[in-house]
């Protein structure tokens, strides 16, 4: 049986990088694949347009992952953004960030992202075998067994990139943690996140034709009251979603295990508390005085959500502002500058987009990316406890992570 130098599980970015990287300084690698075709949810990534990496310093960069983030301060120092975009413009695919923050292939299609990686892994003599699934993993002496459904494979090391639980459709069934648990490690608690959610409020299907910029969520639990986050917020059929709910769900998803609904408060006046409001709606009234209160509150509101929140206080919207009751005023106000809302569940990871828990961080050193526990074993990218929010953090950990892992620490 052919022994090789490193197998690696998963070819998605961080398995694709972590096996050219290794092939690059002479290794002899396999990189298997359960799917027929390699990178299914590299293909999918920022629905299709690839947001590679983001802008921000590494220490800024490494705070939108929380308190496991300086975790990633080794990877990043071998591989961030800056080498990131380095590496593909050598496999001759041009990255730019059009906004100056969030950075892109040119074409601004995934598929150009991966051909670049299969080319590049394919010239590094690393073979890639489709359709294996890894069932097994033995550690004997100085070497590893594979098992897959029809083949054994040897190695001297092996990388486990499997991903996370995100996207079952795209192949995503848990394997590496399975794996990893065979091989004495924790996995941590697993939510699903980056994901659309549900809210026991009805009222929301009724202004889904409006896009709240500049929205700010917190949640309104006596433990939890510092998590917040803001952004575009867009509500659906059943609930909310834009890039403020995807943020904000990886706080929320695991809450939702605790306690049956999580409450929300909502601003949706690009940050106004209730004296700013007020003032506001003074100066509208001042200008005209016989409109009614609805014509007001659109000079901060979409007309729909106005409405609602007209009829969650109990308030014509017809009504001119001056003959609101004082009670009445003071909780439209309020409302106004936090407006409730109650998170009931989502739609598990069938919708998510990434994971949040994974192989616990305490087994794994950060400047290797190799186990503690196993000699010759890694990990990395998102089968790991760490993820981010929206804007290429994700991908790049992955990226950076199997860069890290792809070197062996021999």
């Amino acid at each position: 049986m052919l022994l090789y130098d490193l197998i690696v599980v998963g070819s998605g970015a961080a398995g694709m990088i972590s096996a050219i990287t290794a092939a690059r300084h002479g290794k002899k690698v396999l990189l298997l694949e359960k799917l027929s075709k390699p990178g299914a949810k590299l293909k999918a990534t920022g629905g299709g347009r690839c947001n590679l990496t983001n802008t921000l310093p590494n220490d800024l960069f490494m705070k939108h992952f929380g308190r496991n983030g300086r975790f990633m301060r080794p990877a990043l120092s071998y591989f961030d953004y800056h080498a990131l975009t380095r590496f593909f413009k050598d496999l001759d695919v041009e990255t730019h960030a059009p906004d100056g923050y969030r950075i892109f292939p040119k074409t601004h299609n995934a598929q150009t992202i991966l051909s670049a990686l299969e080319k590049e892994a394919a010239r590094c003599g690393v073979t890639l075998l489709c359709s294996q699934k890894v069932d097994q993993i033995i550690k004997k002496e100085e070497d590893f067994t594979l098992h897959t459904t029809d083949q054994t494979f040897r190695s001297k090391n092996v990388i486990i990139a499997t991903g996370g639980l995100g996207y079952p459709t795209l192949g995503a069934e848990g394997d590496g943690y399975k794996l990893a648990a065979s091989l004495g490690h924790t996995v941590t608690d697993l939510h699903p996140a980056m994901m659309p959610l549900h809210t026991k409020e009805r009222w929301v299907a009724n202004c889904r034709a409006d896009t709240i910029p500049k929205a700010t969520i917190r949640v309104n639990l006596p433990k939890y009251k510092k998590l917040y986050a803001t952004g575009d917020l867009i509500f659906t059929k059943t609930g909310i979603r834009g890039p403020v709910v995807l943020d904000f769900s990886r706080e929320i998803t695991p809450l939702l295990t605790q306690y049956k609904e999580v409450p929300l408060l909502v601003n949706m006046t690009g940050g106004l508390h209730e004296d700013a409001i007020l003032s506001q709606l003074k100066k509208s009234i001042q200008k005209h005085p016989d409109h009614p209160l609805l014509h007001h509150l659109q000079t901060m509101l979409p007309k729909s959500v106005a409405r609602e929140i007209c009829t969650m206080c109990d308030i014509s919207d017809q009504m001119l502002f001056s003959k609101i009751p004082g009670k009445k005023r003071d909780t439209l106000l309020k409302t106004l500058a936090w407006t409730p809302l109650t998170v009931t569940g989502h739609d598990g990871f069938r919708m998510a987009m990434i994971t949040r828990g994974g192989i616990s961080l305490k087994e794994i050193d950060p400047d290797t990316m190799q186990s503690k526990r196993v000699a010759g074993l890694y990990f990395c990218g998102e089968v790991v406890d760490l993820d981010g929010p929206c804007g290429g953090y994700n991908l790049q950990w992955s990226f950076a992570s199997g860069y890290l892992a792809g070197h062996l620490r021999d």
